[in-house]
């Protein structure tokens, strides 16, 4: 088939990868794409985000498949546009793009629907703000209710830098209209984990299990970011587990969608927290594959991943070989010094092109300057993977290649995966 991934930042160059293996593409393209990927697809130029514009393109193209990376191209709509020019596409449309869009919408559904998650108050000027925090103690949980790039969620430790938080969305608009309603929510202790599970809207199938590292910094210190690091499959999950969050999660979900009339074909993200009284609370939803969990989940999937997403489209995913998981992976950010504060662009990249067995090196944030020369274009600028049969030999293979990787002001996190790795000892 013809292949369309739509996205350009490591997320979408595992997808890329992915598709490139898989036994159903012939021909693979991408838009907008970024250096990595245009090594495995036709990348071209063009916003994920305007549906005629990427319906226009598909149509000229022939694309046959079209795989949504992003969140923002959902909730605009261009799942929808694909859909009604005849194309088979993996993402919801807006309706079900919601569930990410507006954390609003998605608390309500949860409680609605009796899917677990923590008590809420909803808030659209600061006095509702200080009502909602003065119910609850530090840490606090803000929110943005819109779209804000992996920067709308903020853990204040104490009552004034919450309400200052909120002072910046409502009364600053620094997020702009994502800001305009405020989720205060009670923060929920435990472990944090990830769940993707691809849905026709019928059959839900959970992909390998994953553990994101959210803080900047060593030690879950620091600044929240978009993930700074992941591993997959969870070596302390197992199917006793995924059974209960199918059960208490994603068939909820998939009921509760329904029961609302709003159709879903594609990525359905939980983030969970589990409680140390082993319960669950769902921290969010997401409607396409996470970041930098995509770039590890993939690696470690031991099924042919075209094929799950064109069963996907289909509406036959119930009919797909599903072997889960096969090998470890291990991926670490590395990214701008600065990030996810102010960071300078442009500076040159070396050593991603060498050839290291069992590793992988996703672009997220570079391109090419007008020398031709990698650079770095963006927060997080390349995730790399390490592949094993183990998470220490995993987690150890990709220090070792970020070691001969190089750009000037380079951070990244020296402790993705110890959390697991203590708890098995």
């Amino acid at each position: 088939m013809k292949v369309m991934v739509l996205g350009g930042g490591g997320r979408e160059h595992a997808v890329v990868h992915a598709f490139s293996r898989s036994k159903i593409t012939t021909e693979l393209h991408c838009c907008p794409g970024n250096p990595g990927i245009a090594k495995l697809a036709l990348c071209h130029a063009g916003d994920p985000c305007d549906p005629k514009a990427m319906k226009d393109l598909c149509t000229w193209l022939g694309i046959e498949l079209v795989f949504v990376g992003p969140e923002a191209p959902l909730v605009a709509g261009t799942a929808d546009a694909l859909r009604e020019a005849g194309i088979l596409v993996v993402g919801p449309g807006a309706s079900g793009a919601r569930l990410e869009g507006s954390k609003a919408f998605s608390k309500t559904f949860m409680k609605k629907h009796g899917i677990p998650t923590s008590d809420f108050d909803l808030c659209t000027n600061l006095a509702e703000c200080e009502a909602a925090l003065k119910k609850r103690s530090a840490p606090y949980v803000v929110k943005a209710d819109g779209l804000a790039a992996g920067k709308g969620a903020f853990l204040p430790e104490t009552y004034d830098e919450a309400v200052a938080v909120c002072r910046m969305m409502l009364e600053e608009q620094k997020l702009g209209t994502a800001g305009n309603i405020i989720v205060v929510e009670d923060y929920v202790e435990g472990m944090e984990m990830t769940v993707l599970a691809l849905t026709d809207g019928k059959t839900v199938r959970i992909l390998p299990s994953s553990q994101d590292h959210k803080r900047a910094l060593d030690g879950d210190k620091g600044n929240n970011t978009g993930g700074m690091g992941a591993y997959s499959p969870v070596p302390w999950v197992d199917d006793v587990f995924m059974k209960k969050v199918t059960d208490e999660v994603l068939t909820p979900t998939l009921k509760g969608l329904e029961a609302d009339g709003i159709p879903f074909c594609g990525v359905i993200y939980a983030g969970i927290m589990i409680k140390p009284d082993g319960s669950l609370s769902v921290l969010e939803y997401n409607v396409r594959l996470g970041d930098p969990e995509t770039q590890v989940v993939l690696p470690a999937f031991g099924g042919d991943f075209g094929e799950a997403a064109l069963a996907c489209a289909k509406g036959e995913l119930c009919k797909v070989e599903w072997p889960g998981a096969v090998r470890t992976a291990l991926g670490v950010v590395m990214a701008s010094g600065g990030y996810p504060e102010a960071f300078e662009k442009g500076y040159v990249i070396t050593g991603t092109d060498e050839d290291v067995p069992n590793t992988f090196v996703y672009h997220a944030g570079t391109k090419l300057d007008d020398k031709g020369r990698l650079v770095t274009n963006g927060g997080r600028v390349l995730t790399v993977v390490g592949l094993a049969d183990d998470l220490p030999t995993a987690r150890e293979r990709a220090y070792a290649r970020i070691a001969g990787i190089h750009f000037e002001k380079e951070h990244h996190r020296n402790d993705i995966g110890d959390k697991s790795l203590k708890r098995g000892k």
